[in-house]
């Protein structure tokens, strides 16, 4: 699959769903969701974490920067991919979830396990948890051995949790962010028309959302990495 470096950090240029999730069948790797956060970050452990995984393209950002370049790619939102492993996977494949609060957690267990008969979830809880209890999550890890697991702490806090948990125990990692609370109806999908004819979701939510300042300082990045890719400068 062909790479490219966005601002120094590794991402690969997905073309398909398919061809993702044929590359990641058996990799013991990070899935890394490559937004324009990540990318206009400038964090060295971030960056080293990335570069030794699998970076893709999460982000419109992340799709124009590698097409400027004049490397094709299609945006693959983490926030649907991730139920693309399990539908591909579950009945081959064990899982583990961390992370979100504790009441969506359990309604996602809950959830997969109606969706996707024969599933096999070896453990999860969420991500509400001290140093002391950590260690006992690791240790739940490297006990269960689980073939996928799943981590929904935000970013950059779940690419270091990720990071640490796959050198004690190998397996497919990937970060999920907010996207359980889609998965469970507390946050309402970006429209489908919206995706297709102007692809920005963050405007999307932050129009919807006008009174949340915090939702508008989220998309600054967005007209930074424009300037950026206009210049050539990613």
């Amino acid at each position: 699959m062909v790479e490219a470096y966005l601002n120094g950090k590794r991402t690969y240029a997905v073309q398909s769903k398919e061809d993702l999730l044929a590359f990641i069948k058996n990799k013991k790797a990070i899935l890394i969701a490559m937004n324009t956060e990540k990318i206009l970050r400038e964090d060295i452990r971030l960056r080293e974490i990335i570069n030794s995984n699998i970076g893709y393209p999460d982000g419109v950002g992340a799709v124009l920067a590698m097409r400027r370049k004049g490397i094709p790619a299609r945006k693959i939102p983490g926030a649907v991919f991730w139920l693309e492993i399990v539908k591909a996977f579950h009945l081959g494949k064990t899982f583990y979830l961390l992370g979100s609060k504790s009441d969506i957690i359990n309604m996602t267990v809950i959830k997969l396990k109606k969706e996707y008969p024969g599933i096999k979830i070896l453990g999860y809880r969420d991500g509400y948890f001290t140093d002391a209890e950590y260690v006992e999550i690791k240790q739940d890890i490297q006990q269960r051995k689980p073939d996928v697991i799943f981590v929904a702490l935000g970013s950059p806090r779940q690419e270091y949790v990720m990071a640490d948990l796959i050198a004690v125990h190998p397996a497919l990692y990937m970060g999920l962010g907010g996207s359980l609370d889609l998965f469970c109806g507390k946050v309402k999908a970006v429209p489908d028309w919206w995706c297709r004819y102007f692809i920005w979701e963050g405007l999307y939510r932050a129009l919807s959302d006008m009174g949340n300042i915090q939702r508008w300082k989220r998309q600054l990045p967005a007209m930074r990495i424009i300037y950026k890719i206009l210049l050539g400068r990613l």
